[in-house]
């Protein structure tokens, strides 16, 4: 076995939730079953657009992965989809088995909130996916392409998505909408500051005084940058 190298200095993150760690770890008995479960993750994080989702496909396709599983006592196939199964059945991921072009394609989602909501507009026909179609049934293409997620758009413009940040920025989407925090560190951007605790502050203005959509982005020229670090976050953000 050849031995890790060790981490670089400047690497990226896959966050995680203190959930896992918490209660679905402990439960997790299979070693294939938490190579497959952190993959996911892995393969969820790193992908843009609306919604996320993965496929026994990709997940098939992932050389990392099915390389892990060599040295077992089935074929590497057999193992994943043993593990996908264990997966959904202990409520991990969500499945669908929707149609590509005539041929069943099994789908992957995790078991959050969010995307309970979409696979059950998967399964009544609200939601289709690019290029599959729930119970062979084409239905009116209705799938959206929104913005990167607030993860993604603070990684490409503000800096590392270090775990810290990423709870940070969860805890802000209890506190504000979607909207709001990726037009934050779009007005971050504008502003040329590129700060977690600047976003924070604008975020901060918003609640207190309001935010009419659009005014930010259309008169940020014209805005007093300094105008978003006059209250709580303010001594934090330093120019």
């Amino acid at each position: 076995m050849e031995q890790f190298k060790g981490f670089p200095a400047r690497m990226k993150f896959t966050p995680l939730p203190n959930l896992f760690f918490s209660q679905l770890l402990p439960q997790i008995d299979d070693i294939a079953e938490l190579k497959v479960t952190l993959h996911i993750f892995w393969s969820l994080y790193g992908k843009r657009g609306y919604p996320r989702f993965t496929t026994y496909r990709e997940l098939l396709g992932n050389t990392s992965l099915m390389s892990s599983f060599r040295e077992g006592e089935k074929p590497p196939d057999e193992i994943l989809g043993d593990t996908l199964e264990m997966a959904v059945k202990r409520g991990t991921i969500l499945h669908l088995v929707l149609d590509r072009d005539g041929a069943p394609e099994d789908v992957y989602f995790l078991n959050t909130e969010s995307d309970r909501q979409i696979v059950a507009k998967i399964r009544n026909g609200e939601l289709v996916l690019a290029g599959l179609k729930a119970g062979g049934q084409a239905y009116p293409d209705i799938e959206t392409e929104p913005p990167p997620d607030i993860f993604t758009l603070y990684e490409q413009n503000i800096g590392m998505l270090t775990p810290m940040v990423a709870e940070e920025l969860r805890e802000a989407e209890k506190l504000y909408p979607q909207g709001w925090i990726r037009d934050a560190i779009k007005e971050a951007v504008n502003q040329n500051i590129r700060k977690k605790s600047y976003i924070l502050a604008i975020l901060e203005r918003w609640s207190t005084e309001g935010k009419r959509d659009g005014t930010h982005r259309r008169d940020f020229k014209k805005a007093d940058p300094d105008k978003y670090i006059k209250g709580r976050y303010g001594h934090m953000v330093q120019r």
